[in-house]
């Protein structure tokens, strides 16, 4: 589009110099016609005059002269007349003249004195004139002159009547130009670009044959005829390729030990589900629409959540139900408050739900991440339970079942995901409302042991909330084993160690791991051939000119370890001097929760900690953490990773941790070091990665003087492990598995 408004600016650009030299170049011959025409006339004009009053020009009087002029200085486009003598002397002047006229003296003089007319243009009370004089003659000598004023003002007028048509012109044949060149470019240009970016989309998700495109045939434009060939030839090998793709994954529909991949899943959802409809609930939402002056825009938030169920909802379709929280979000959605997502390339719904500030303080900010998240983190950060907000909890678990109920009513045997700690209530109100729904709870953070969730005052409530669900998921089979040793203890059910069930009110739900995962791709960086040169430019953008680099990703809570992070890098530094000004440790923080008062300080925490840091050890324009608090695109992320010699991940209780296994996929070169918390869900299966206590600052800085000086081969030999393990164990063989319990129920 910028290239197209250059060539439309410079076309004008043109035809307006051509206009306005055109134009000059008639204003100069019209004001020289003009002029010419002008002089001449006063010439004769003035030679008439001078017949009457040569004559006995020395026995007239004053008075003689006087009528004379007198006589002529009504006539048009003469402003009046003066007689001089020999001596320069006015002795007659119309009384419509001043005493004294610029230059009329001069011009009067030269004209006796060269014995010819002279005259020139003036100006007379603001207004254009010309001023001509005659020499007066008595015999054979000069003895004074005569002067013409003439009106001369048309003659501007003139030019400027010729300016303001020409313009007036030329903005006609712009306006027309452009309408012309606007048509011309919606005909030509954008019909035909349009319909071959549809034709393009449908290329993505085309299930027809090849010949159900009829883009060659309203292509638009036989300019475009070769694009329009050349991209039904591409759909055909595409839709090829993707029918041998389907075909193979039909092959692999029950080997979950094979490669998983967003295709496998669709056909495996198509073979599972039967046409039965998911629909996923939790509390943030995929995509969040944004206002800024008159433009909307979506991005993604910082969510481990978020980045585990969009490409299982992207490969399954379906209806996400979530909290809109965009400050543009309520403009987007259609009247049943839905919008299609991805922007841009829709595969499912996403349904929003609206909560007032009341609910979003008592239920998120208050009892969800002041009650539930520290408590269930073992952080050292003291829980606060609330009665008001356990009350908005409640309110909001209802208002988003209500939403469910609503999506589900006309749907046989809907199947629901309802997601993490915000919804704890959720599935024993829709299994009560819908019996024949399959209802399932996976839950993202940590379950602590039972003595611990004992302090909640609503134990047993959300206990029973959530043994509504048909399936129960956790990360790890430590936080299943300290669930069920919790229900066992608060509730009374029975509980089968052999099949992990709990019966509870008539009502059986399996609870199972499901270690959750993310959506490995083999080309992050595609053409990206020259790994140093990219990493030299995504430093040089920072500002960064150290040999050895450290990278961390997380969002701002006092769950991630990023206080006990900064403490270890200190330590580093310390016993390994050799290190500095050749070493930079860049910190991504994502703002979170900044509604919640830990959360803030916490952030100051950090802020002050890292400048304390970076005081210590500045050295010139070296200092040797990064700080950076703001969301970061997929993009700059992956090509942070890919810069870094390692990441570091140092929860101090962590569900999964899924940034860990997004630095191991981003790795398509099979070097850096992936130091992690033993402390995280990934810690079980990324058994290659350098494994620490991050409340061991010692440990941490030892971890990283290893990744530092790990050799190229023993860090391809860690990396490939880890990426094949990944690999392995993707999102889409994650959806795979869990779908396929849920069915596997009823």
């Amino acid at each position: 589009m910028k290239q197209l408004l250059i060539v439309i600016f410079t076309i004008f650009l043109t035809v307006a110099l051509i206009a306005i030299a055109f134009t000059i170049s008639q204003v100069s011959s019209e004001s020289q016609r003009l002029e010419t025409d002008l002089e001449r006339r006063s010439v004769l004009l003035a030679e008439s005059l001078r017949e009457t009053i040569e004559p006995n020009f020395i026995n007239n009087s004053m008075e003689y002269f006087q009528g004379v002029v007198d006589k002529f200085e009504n006539r048009e486009r003469l402003a009046g007349l003066r007689i001089y003598d020999n001596k320069e002397n006015p002795i007659a002047a119309s009384s419509t003249l001043p005493i004294d006229i610029a230059d009329s003296k001069k011009i009067a003089a030269d004209a006796m004195d060269e014995d010819k007319a002279n005259g020139d243009f003036a100006s007379l009370d603001g207004q254009k004139v010309y001023l001509l004089a005659i020499p007066i003659h008595d015999q054979e000598s000069v003895v004074g002159s005569l002067m013409l004023v003439q009106k001369a003002d048309y003659i501007d007028s003139r030019l400027s009547e010729i300016w303001k048509n020409n313009l007036t012109r030329l903005f006609l044949q712009i306006l027309l130009l452009s309408v012309a060149v606007l048509l011309g470019i919606k005909w030509l240009l954008f019909q035909p670009i349009r319909k071959l970016t549809e034709s393009l989309k449908l290329l993505k998700v085309q299930t027809e044959g090849p010949d159900s495109d009829h883009s060659q045939s309203d292509g638009g434009s036989i300019f475009f005829q070769p694009l329009v060939n050349e991209i039904s030839n591409i759909k055909k090998s595409l839709f090829e390729a993707r029918m041998a793709a389907s075909e193979e994954a039909k092959i692999n529909l029950e080997r979950l030990d094979s490669p998983w991949t967003g295709e496998r899943l669709k056909e495996f959802v198509k073979d599972i589900l039967k046409n039965r409809k998911i629909v996923v609930v939790s509390n943030r939402e995929p995509y969040i629409h944004s206002k800024s002056g008159n433009k909307i825009s979506s991005s993604i938030p910082a969510s481990g959540m978020v980045t585990a169920i969009e490409p299982m909802m992207e490969a399954c379709g379906g209806t996400w139900i979530a909290h809109g929280s965009g400050n543009a979000d309520k403009l987007v959605v259609d009247t049943d408050n839905k919008v299609r997502v991805p922007p841009g390339e829709p595969k499912y719904n996403l349904k929003r739900v609206w909560l007032t500030d009341g609910e979003e303080k008592g239920y998120y900010y208050g009892f969800s991440n002041e009650g539930l998240w520290p408590l269930c983190h073992i952080a050292h950060t003291r829980p606060i339970f609330r009665k008001e907000d356990w009350e908005e909890y409640k309110k909001v678990n209802l208002k988003f079942a209500q939403a469910v109920l609503s999506e589900i009513k006309n749907l046989k045997r809907p199947i629901i995901l309802v997601q993490d700690f915000h919804f704890a209530l959720l599935p024993r109100i829709i299994k009560n409302a819908r019996p024949d729904a399959t209802v399932s709870l996976f839950w993202h953070i940590p379950w602590v042991s039972a003595e611990s969730f004992s302090i909640c005052p609503w134990k047993k409530d959300i206990l029973n909330g959530i043994l509504g669900s048909d399936l129960i998921g956790f990360h790890t089979q430590l936080h299943l084993n300290n669930f069920i040793e919790t229900v066992e203890r608060e509730l009374e059910s029975l509980i089968d160690f052999e099949q992990f069930t709990i019966t509870h009110t008539d009502h059986t739900s399996y609870v199972k791991t499901f270690p959750i995962s993310i959506a490995f791709y083999n080309n992050l960086n595609p053409g990206g051939n020259n790994q140093k040169s990219d990493r030299e430019k995504t430093l040089k953008d920072l500002g960064i000119q150290t040999r050895y680099i450290g990278v961390g990703v997380d969002r701002l809570d006092y769950t991630k370890g990023i206080l006990e992070r900064l403490k270890g890098i200190e330590i580093f530094l310390q016993r390994n001097p050799a290190y500095r000004r050749h070493f930079t440790f860049i910190q991504i923080a994502a703002p979170s929760r900044t509604k919640v008062e830990k959360y803030r300080d916490f952030a100051r925490e950090v802020e002050n900690e890292v400048e304390r840091i970076n005081s210590k050890f500045k050295e010139k324009n070296w200092k040797p953490v990064i700080y950076i608090e703001k969301l970061q695109g997929h993009d700059e992320i992956n090509k942070l990773f890919r810069a870094a010699n390692f990441c570091l991940v140092t929860s101090l209780h962590d569900g999964m941790n899924l940034v860990a296994k997004e630095f191991v996929a981003a790795r398509d070169d099979d070097q850096g070091v992936l130091i992690l918390s033993q402390f995280t869900g990934a810690s079980r299966e990324l058994k290659d990665a350098i494994l620490i206590n991050p409340y061991n600052g010692e440990q941490t800085a030892e971890a990283i003087h290893a990744a530092l000086r790990m050799s190229v081969s023993q860090q391809k030999k860690r990396m490939r492990k880890l990426r094949q393990t990944v690999r392995n164990h993707n999102v889409y063989r994650w959806s795979a598995e869990f779908l396929k319990a849920m069915v596997n129920l009823g």
